[in-house]
Formats: structure tokens, sequence, C-alpha cells
């Protein structure tokens, strides 16, 4: 069956360490999940979009384990290329001083080596929804070149675009994230930046400020999340004049661990929108969705199913 969210980006195997230290210090690692598109997509089928994945893993065991996993999850691996001759990425996580220390091994990795040539455009242009991430665009030129590829496919298709920036400015240098993400943003429907990346991105710090930036570029609508003060939303209105502007607070949990909590968001909010609900259902369910994640371990494991966002959101 076609999917009508399509996702691409890179996966990467985690391992986390057990105990504190070093990664010359540490013996025993944890295996998870991670790649912010891997995380988005899983949210969006637990609660109950239809997702495709469009990735390229190792013919290797790390790649076995992300294809079952992602069926698992009920999304559709039709698209996935394996890669024979490049690996899955990996990263590590140790602790040490109450800090956490990434360790990353991606520069020759399958996904980093997609190329816009291979991709199945049809596949793109047959959905409904196509999300893109900055971290995709910032992993090597042929992926940024694919990710732009992909969109162009959408776009043509009268497709929507959902972006999210996750800006990593150790994957490239600030001046060409701006100008790739800036790019971007004129060809999304839906923009979808935390106020951390935001703030680096436009010099700005007022919340509303950087919505209208954004705004003003040319998506539909503009998210903006604020972390534990919840999301701005904003957007113009059906007549086309001015700008409507609304905050949506956060709801309280005991948080854990914030890891996957942006990108279940993301993942929550499409999932409403494209369901047609009212822009302020989608927040809402994105801001408790996005908590959930928080309330647990690691990206993957604590992401919630419909129902339970929606108990959340009836006993706010």
């Amino acid at each position: 069956m076609q999917p009508k969210i399509i996702a691409i980006g890179e996966p990467m195997l985690e391992f986390n360490a057990t105990e504190e230290g070093s990664l010359s210090e540490v013996d025993l690692f944890r295996v998870g999940y991670g790649g912010d598109t891997s995380n988005f997509a899983i949210a969006a089928s637990r609660l109950g979009g239809s997702v495709g994945y469009l990735t390229a893993v190792g013919n290797d065991p790390f790649g076995d384990r992300f294809i079952k996993l992602w069926e698992t999850e009920k999304i559709d691996t039709s698209q996935i290329k394996r890669d024979p001759e490049s690996p899955t990425g990996i990263y590590f996580i140790s602790r040490k001083d109450n800090q956490h220390y990434f360790t990353y091994y991606r520069n020759t990795s399958a996904a980093s080596s997609m190329k816009a040539s291979e991709l199945p455009l049809d596949y793109i242009s047959q959905s409904s929804i196509l999300h893109v991430s900055g971290i995709s665009q910032a992993i090597s030129l042929k992926a940024c070149d694919a990710v732009f590829a992909a969109i162009s496919a959408a776009k043509n298709a009268g497709v929507r675009v959902s972006y999210d920036p996750n800006l990593r400015i150790k994957l490239w240098p600030i001046e060409r994230a701006r100008a790739i993400i800036h790019q971007t943003v004129t060809s999304a429907n839906l923009f979808l930046p935390s106020y951390e990346d935001a703030t680096v991105l436009t010099g700005l710090e007022s919340p509303e400020a950087i919505a209208s930036f954004y705004l003003d570029m040319g998506p539909d609508i503009v998210v903006l999340k604020l972390g534990a003060e919840g999301a701005l939303l904003a957007t113009r209105p059906d007549n086309g004049t001015g700008i409507f502007m609304q905050r949506y607070k956060s709801f309280s949990v005991n948080t854990v661990d914030m890891t996957g909590a942006g990108d279940t968001f993301d993942g929550a909010f499409v999932v409403s929108w494209l369901s047609g609900q009212p822009l302020d259902n989608c927040v809402r369910f994105a801001n408790a969705a996005g908590a959930i994640v928080t309330t647990g371990l690691g990206a993957v494991t604590p992401i919630p199913r419909k129902a339970e966002v929606e108990a959340m959101m009836a006993n706010a």
C-alpha cells in the first residue's frame, strides 16, 4: 500500500553506556535506535499514520536490526536501499561529570551515500506529505542533493512538505547551514524548528519575531517548539491578511530524558494535520506526545500510542 507520509533521512544505531566514564573506560553499552527522521517515522506510525521511510542502510547486521524495527512498527520499508559497500551509521553515548558525550561514525555510512538519481520519485509523488530534516542535508553533499530532489518531486506533484531544521553545528559550518536551511524553508508547507535552533539561525530572540520571520519565507504554517514552555503556532488566515499567532502550554510531566521529543512532536503534528484536525488540536496533540516521550529513556521506547496521547489531553 502507498504510504501517505514519507520521511527521508539517516538512521543510526545507538550504543549508550550503562555506566559512567569516557569511551576508553566504559565496558558495557545498551543498544538503541537513533536518527531524527527514523524517530519521526516511528512516532507517526504509532500515532496512526500510514508511513514509509526512504534511506539506505548497510548490508550488515545493524541494517538488519533497523529493517526489523521498522517492519515491527508497521513502516513501509519497500524502498529502503541495502548498500553492500557502505555500513549502517552508529554512535556512542557516554556520560561523565553529569555531561553527555556523543561520538559518531557516520562519514562513510550508507545513508550519507544516498543519491538523488536513485530516489523512487513516484513513491514520493503519490504520497500526501514528505518530511525532511536538516540533519539529512548536513551529513553529505550527496544526501543534501537527494533531499532537494525529494522536495522537488513532492512540490511538482502537489505533495506537502514538512521540515525540521534540527541544526547540528558540528556537522556543517553555520553559514552553509543557514543558507541551506533557509532555502529549504521556502519550499516547505510546514516548518517545525526548535527555539534553540531558530535563535542561532536568525539571531532573533522573540518567539513571535522568529515565527513571523519564517512565515514570511513562504510556509503555510510555522510551529516553534518551545520545550517546557510549549509551542507557538503561526499561520495566515484564509483571507490572506495579517498573521495569526497562538501560544500553547506544555503538559506537566516528570521529565527524565528529552531525546526524541522534538521528532515525536513533528510526527504527532503531521498525523493530526493530515487527518484534517484544526490546527490548535494539532499543536495540543503534538505537545502531549512530545511530553510523554520525555518521561522515559531513549528516543524510541517511550514514543506513545494514540490512546495514551488522547488520555493525557483529556485529563489535562
